[in-house]
């Protein structure tokens, strides 16, 4: 059974940074981690990918602030989040896609003073 489990999220003011964790367990094999998130009102979207070989993929308004990396020693995959904006306020979920998508259960992300 596929279990992701996400950490670290919390409020942080504008400005500054948090970093996310999803540790994967019962996975094997080829496969790509990656974050998604949905703020209220909006569909999920993609925020950042990698692949086994350490490939990644960013939503094109985020590069630059944050950066995908992984573990794969560890099946971790993390998520660093700079010079946060109020607009990145959203539940952050973590997937892993093989043949099929899993994911994370979600962890809030809000951006305030």
């Amino acid at each position: 059974q596929v279990q992701l489990v996400e950490s670290g999220g919390g409020l942080v003011q504008p400005g500054g940074s948090l970093r996310l964790s999803c540790a994967a367990s019962g996975i094997f094999g080829i496969y790509t981690m990656g974050w998604y998130r949905q703020a209220p009102g909006k569909q999920r979207e993609l925020v950042a990918s990698i692949t086994n070989g350490d490939m990644t993929n960013y939503a094109d308004s985020l590069k630059g602030r944050f950066t995908i990396s992984r573990d794969n020693a560890k099946n971790t995959v993390y998520l660093q989040m700079n010079s946060l904006k109020s607009e990145d306020t959203a539940v952050y979920y973590c997937n892993v896609h093989t043949k099929y998508d899993y994911w994370g259960q979600g962890t809030q992300v809000t951006v305030s003073i």
